[in-house]
């Protein structure tokens, strides 16, 4: 099947798009859509040539629509990192498509033009398939964004500069707070107790929102400082799980440990006797920065959930390590779950009505594992609770070793384990 078939564009379209009194060709009626678009289209075809060029796409990429038809699309679109360096093969989405055929959708390709200019660029690819759902095409949307991202890092600026400026008085004040509510170093009655400990509340979650609002900021522009090690996935949840097990047991709910299927399971609150031999989930993260989203998916498990159990798991396969936080709460509406960690997204409900958020804390958690090339989601279903998944890219034991012996760190760590003696 031929460009023509698919777009029904006669070999003169060229010359009958517009009929007299102003109607459009219904045989032409496409094409004509395609050429008015302000965006860029481009089609290729398997062997990455470049078989259709709209108007849009030939302004952005500074070829002509007649130089760029039939020659190779990696000249045409030349994606590139932010640095200016072109994209591998093997991560162009425009290359993949043709293996995967799924859909594709970023706003963190540049685009490189005739003329060297570097344009950073939102990107949409989607397959076209054959009798045989055999991908023979593909359709690339795209389009110019450099005011959006200018924007965007004006707005970041100005938020990481107001949350640094805000943050040392807003220290002040909950420094101060702090002593005045401490018996040894003032006295006050039970009345102005009770509106210094509201006050220090207070105090306590404007500072949690201004750092939640600087890490943001930092997150966006890649300023989010990491260090990551080689880490046993096993012994890290394990040793974050006995942690957070105080926090759930403080509010009556059962806290849960689980490693691999159905069948294998660690219960971190029971006394089992029996040992049960884990597999070895390696993968090369900050523990830090992994630390802070585990702890925040926990804690609103935590927030929402009234009775039951809060469980931390891990499983994986030869790729992948997923770890997951599932909770007994009142779920999250379907409509709600695509938008979840979006910046400043919250649930609408009464429940979150009446907790505190800074609707950040999710936005944050998926710019974390992003970092790492993983991907973070939620699944849900109303009264029966909600599940968390974090998948990160999988390790081997020889990759682990050998990533120690060069010099990655000085041994395989076991992270959190002076938390968990404290």
């Amino acid at each position: 099947m031929g460009l023509s078939d698919i777009f029904h564009i006669p070999e003169n379209g060229k010359d009958n798009k517009i009929k007299p009194g102003g109607a459009i060709d219904p045989t032409n009626q496409a094409r004509v859509i395609i050429d008015s678009i302000d965006d860029g289209v481009i089609l290729i075809d398997a062997n990455q040539t470049v078989k259709l060029i709209n108007p849009g796409a030939a302004t952005i990429c500074g070829w002509k629509p007649e130089e760029a038809t039939g020659i190779s699309s990696d000249l045409v679109i030349q994606l590139c990192n932010d640095k200016g360096e072109l994209i591998a093969e093997a991560n162009n989405p425009l290359h993949k498509i043709f293996q995967t055929g799924q859909s594709f959708s970023s706003n963190d390709f540049n685009l490189l033009s005739r003329s060297n200019k570097t344009i950073p660029i939102s990107l949409h690819v989607s397959p076209i398939l054959d009798k045989n759902k055999q991908v023979y095409n593909a359709v690339a949307v795209f389009a110019d964004i450099a005011e959006e991202k200018s924007n965007e890092k004006q707005r970041a600026d100005f938020i990481s500069t107001a949350s640094h400026e805000m943050r040392t008085p807003v220290a002040a004040i909950e420094g101060y707070l702090a002593l005045a509510l401490n018996d040894k170093v003032s006295t006050v009655d039970n009345r102005a107790r009770g509106y210094l400990e509201k006050a220090h509340s207070s105090t306590e979650h404007l500072g949690k929102l201004f750092q939640d609002l600087l890490t943001s900021a930092k997150a966006e522009d890649g300023r989010l400082t990491s260090n990551p090690q080689v880490i046993d996935m096993t012994d890290y949840l394990k040793s974050l799980t006995n942690d957070l097990k105080v926090v759930s047991e403080k509010k009556g709910l059962a806290m849960d440990f689980v490693v691999g299927n159905n069948t294998m399971e660690i219960n971190a609150t029971s006394q089992r006797s029996e040992k049960v031999i884990s597999p070895l989930y390696y993968v090369y993260v900050d523990p830090d920065r992994l630390r802070e989203v585990i702890t925040n998916l926990f804690d609103n498990a935590i927030k929402y959930t009234m009775e039951g159990t809060v469980t931390i798991g891990l499983t994986g396969n030869n790729q992948v390590v997923q770890a997951y936080v599932k909770d007994t709460g009142p779920g999250i509406p379907a409509d709600d779950l695509p938008h979840l960690f979006q910046k400043f997204y919250r649930v609408d409900n009464s429940a979150t009505r009446t907790v505190g958020g800074t609707g950040l804390g999710l936005f944050i958690c998926r710019k974390i594992i992003e970092m790492y090339n993983g991907r973070i989601w939620a699944e849900s279903t109303l009264g029966q609770g909600s599940t968390f998944y974090i998948n990160l890219p999988r390790l081997s034991a020889k990759d682990a070793k050998e990533m120690t012996a060069v010099g990655h760190e000085t041994n395989i760590i076991r992270p959190i384990n002076t938390l968990a003696s404290a």
